[in-house]
């Protein structure tokens, strides 16, 4: 299966490289490695996660990584990670397509 990072889901990785970088850089690399990681990871495991509460669609899951969600949608030949949110971010259902 392959894993696709909507552009929502990067610009985020982006933005959270940012934020964090303006304290810490290396720390900023690390956390970002550590999510692209976590994502690609879904490849073998994609049932792994668990339903978005918010959502509560079986096909649109979400696992954790260092404080952060990725919410991604389980599709036939595809994964698709949809948004990476902060786990104080309030998540807007209505943004999740």
């Amino acid at each position: 299966m392959k894993v696709v990072w909507s552009f929502i889901a990067a610009g985020n990785l982006i933005e959270n490289n940012k934020y964090i970088a303006k304290d810490n850089q290396e720390a900023a690399r690390a956390i970002i490695n550590d999510i692209y990681e976590a994502g690609e990871r879904l490849k073998k495991f994609p049932e792994k996660g668990r339903i978005v509460p918010e959502i509560g669609k079986s096909n649109i899951k979400e696992t954790f990584c260092r404080g952060y969600r990725i919410i991604y949608r389980i599709e036939l030949k595809r994964i698709t990670i949809l948004t990476v949110r902060h786990m104080r971010e309030q998540l807007k259902p209505e943004k999740i397509k």
